[in-house]
C-alpha cells in the first residue's frame, strides 16, 4: 500500500474512533484509546490533565480528550482571533473564548461531523455568536492565509500522518508575529512494532507520535522561530493496554529499554 493511501485509511480509522466518542456521554479515553467493543473499558485518562480552574471551561465539550491545557499557555489577548485544530466538543474553543472576549473570534477546524454537531449545539446553547466550527483536514486547512493571532490545538497533532503539512498549515494561517500553542504526545525511543503497528493505538495518541526532536525540528522547517516547550511531562501507559499490543516478555523488555511516551506543550512563532 502507499503512503497516500496508508494516511488515508489512519484518518478513517481516526473519524470513526471520534464519533464513536462524540455519541458517548463521557470518553474515559486518552485520546480515543480504550474506546471500542474489542478493547478494555478500563478508564485511561492517562493524558488528560483538568481544565477545572480555567475561566470558560464548559463541562459539557470536554470529552477527556486532551494531553495538556494549550490554552492556559497561549497567552491570548482581548480580540484576537484563535483557531483551534481539532476541536472536538469544542473545550479550548470556550477557553479561549473566554480569554479573546467578545471582540475577539474563535474558528474550531474537525473533520469528524458528530464532534462539529456536538461543538455547534454547545455554542449554541451558551449563545455565542463569536465561536465558529468549521469542517476541515488539518493537512489540508480550510481557512484563509494570515487570518489567525494564536493557533491552538490540544492532543491532534500526533493523530495526522503528515505533520510537515500540518505545521506548514498553521504557519499559513497565522499572521506575521502571531504564535501558536500545542500540546501533544511526543516520542523519546522507539516503540515497539506491537504498538507502533496497530491501527487502533494510532487513534490513542502513542502510534502516531514522533520522536520529540524531530517534532520540534519540523516546527523549525516550517519557519517558526522562538520554539519553547512551555510543559512536559512523562505518560505511563497502564499495563492493561500494554498487554493488549504486546506479549508479556515484549512488556518487560519495552519497560527496561528507556523509551518514553511525553505530554508537551509547546510554543512557537510566526516571523
Amino acid at each position: 500500500m502507499d503512503a497516500a493511501a496508508d494516511n488515508k485509511d489512519i484518518k478513517k480509522v481516526v473519524q470513526q474512533k471520534y464519533s464513536l466518542i462524540a455519541n458517548q456521554q463521557k470518553s474515559g479515553c486518552c485520546c480515543g484509546c480504550g474506546c471500542g467493543d474489542d478493547e478494555p473499558s478500563t478508564d485511561y485518562t492517562v493524558f488528560s490533565e483538568s481544565y477545572d480552574s480555567l475561566k470558560g471551561y464548559t463541562p459539557d465539550a470536554d470529552l477527556n480528550l486532551g494531553c495538556g491545557l494549550p490554552t492556559q499557555f497561549a497567552q491570548i489577548k482581548t480580540g484576537d482571533t484563535v483557531v483551534d485544530l481539532g476541536s472536538g466538543a469544542g473545550n479550548d474553543c470556550f477557553v479561549a473564548r473566554a480569554e479573546t472576549g467578545e471582540t475577539g473570534r474563535v474558528i474550531g477546524v474537525d473533520f469528524t461531523d458528530a464532534m462539529l454537531d456536538k461543538a455547534k449545539a454547545n455554542a449554541a446553547k451558551m449563545g455565542f455568536s463569536n465561536v465558529e466550527f468549521v469542517k476541515g483536514d488539518i493537512e489540508d486547512l480550510p481557512l484563509e492565509s494570515s487570518i489567525a493571532d494564536v493557533v491552538v490545538s490540544n492532543c491532534v497533532l500526533n493523530l495526522v500522518p503528515n505533520k510537515e503539512l500540518a505545521f506548514s498549515g498553521i504557519y499559513r494561517v497565522l499572521k506575521s508575529g502571531g504564535h501558536f500553542s500545542i500540546s501533544d504526545v511526543v516520542l523519546k525511543g522507539e516503540l515497539p512494532d506491537g504498538l507502533r503497528n496497530k491501527a487502533e493505538m494510532y487513534a490513542g495518541c502513542v502510534a502516531g507520535a514522533i520522536q520529540k526532536d524531530d517534532y520540534l525540528a519540523g516546527l523549525t522547517r516550517a519557519g517558526f522561530v522562538n520554539i519553547t516547550v512551555q510543559k512536559e511531562k512523562e505518560v505511563e501507559i497502564p499495563e492493561g493496554i500494554l498487554l493488549g499490543f504486546l506479549s508479556p516478555d515484549e512488556l518487560q523488555a519495552y519497560k527496561s529499554s528507556g523509551t518514553g511516551i511525553y505530554s508537551i506543550t509547546v510554543y512557537g512563532e510566526k516571523p
